[in-house]
């Protein structure tokens, strides 16, 4: 049966991975930055809050007992509305500090430190109505809002419980002193968070592993997605056959180029051919100008004969030569000899036909 080519079934690559992460595309939980805003409530309601309900009870009380001793002028109210308010942010900045701090290392220990300049740039299309309304009405929206709804109703309906627990304490709150009803109120706060903490822990970890499951379902290839991207980081096959092909032809016209300036070629006599290239006074050994089987071989006896180079015949050396040395190369010591006698007896020929 035919396959399917739009079928996404392979796993993504590791370089459309760092593809997507390069466009801030990563799987994230939102539920884990809320996690960990909580837990930073929790934190700070349990550190900071005893010194923050004695902070803000001595700013308060004298509101409550000595309300006639302030005056109630337009200016005045002002005046004592903007000092309350330095105040209370001087009470309060070392915890939001802390809040923040722990978003941010939530949002980096689930994707690590990023930089994308290129969110930075105005998408004037992201300004379009119809995309936004797709976007607002699309399946993984309708997740998040689903899950969303569980979440508030789910802690919702605990707090309620809790709350109810102790409704029956609330009616005497009214005979305690302002600090013995704020610590009362600190610890029923805590006791919350920490609720609240432990289920959104549950649905934190449920949602994590969801995210990166969704993520790899998305980032999922088809078979012809991976042939494509393995043509642009390898290179197209036939190209890639094609300029295999053109450099062999090229070095092959090197190759024959240089027959004719041989000083002898070596045969098998018919499938091998190999040429070799010695000057006494510039090369410390003969060099293997050019080699061939068969066809090639032909070839350059051929030339060989057309520009007078001397052939000889000598299987076992013609061989062993075009197995062992490259173009271009001196031949290896352990040929110096045969090549040696060889060379030897052209230049003994070449000096009698001279005479």
């Amino acid at each position: 049966m035919a396959e399917d080519s739009d079928d996404k079934t392979e796993e993504p690559t590791d370089r459309k991975l760092s593809q997507a992460r390069e466009q801030g595309n990563i799987p994230t939980s939102q539920e884990v930055k809320i996690w960990a805003s909580l837990v930073g409530a929790l934190v700070v309601v349990t550190l900071f809050a005893p010194y923050m309900a004695r902070d803000i009870g001595r700013l308060l009380l004298p509101f409550v007992e000595h309300p006639h001793a302030f005056p109630m002028g337009r200016e005045d109210v002002g005046q004592l509305l903007s000092g309350i308010t330095v105040d209370m942010i001087k009470l309060l900045i070392m915890p939001m500090m802390m809040l923040v701090v722990l978003a941010i290392a939530s949002a980096m220990g689930q994707s690590g430190l990023m930089f994308l300049p290129d969110k930075l740039t105005l998408d004037f299309g992201k300004l379009s109505p119809g995309k936004g309304l797709q976007r607002i009405f699309s399946g993984r929206n309708l997740v998040e809002f689903v899950k969303s709804l569980f979440k508030v109703s789910a802690i919702g309906f605990v707090i309620f419980l809790i709350l109810k627990s102790h409704m029956s304490e609330y009616a005497g709150l009214a005979a305690l002193d302002l600090m013995a009803v704020l610590d009362y109120l600190r610890h029923q706060v805590i006791t919350m968070i920490i609720v609240v903490v432990l289920m959104v822990f549950v649905l934190a970890a449920a949602d994590w592993f969801y995210q990166r499951w969704a993520f790899t379902q998305q980032m999922k290839m088809t078979k012809q997605e991976i042939k494509d991207e393995h043509k642009q980081t390898e290179g197209d096959p036939m190209i890639k056959g094609r300029l295999r092909a053109l450099r062999m032809q090229r070095a092959r016209q090197r190759m024959m180029a240089a027959v004719p300036r041989a000083s002898v070629v070596v045969t098998n006599p018919t499938h091998y051919a190999v040429a070799l290239q010695y000057d006494q006074d510039s090369m410390g050994a003969p060099v293997l100008v050019a080699k061939g089987v068969d066809l090639i071989a032909k070839r350059i006896r051929d030339l060989a004969t057309e520009n007078e180079v001397p052939i000889v015949e000598n299987p076992p050396l013609a061989r062993a030569l075009y197995a062992t040395v490259e173009l271009d190369q001196e031949i290896p010591p352990e040929h110096y000899k045969t090549v040696a006698e060889i060379i030897g007896y052209v230049m003994k020929l070449k000096g009698e036909l001279a005479h």
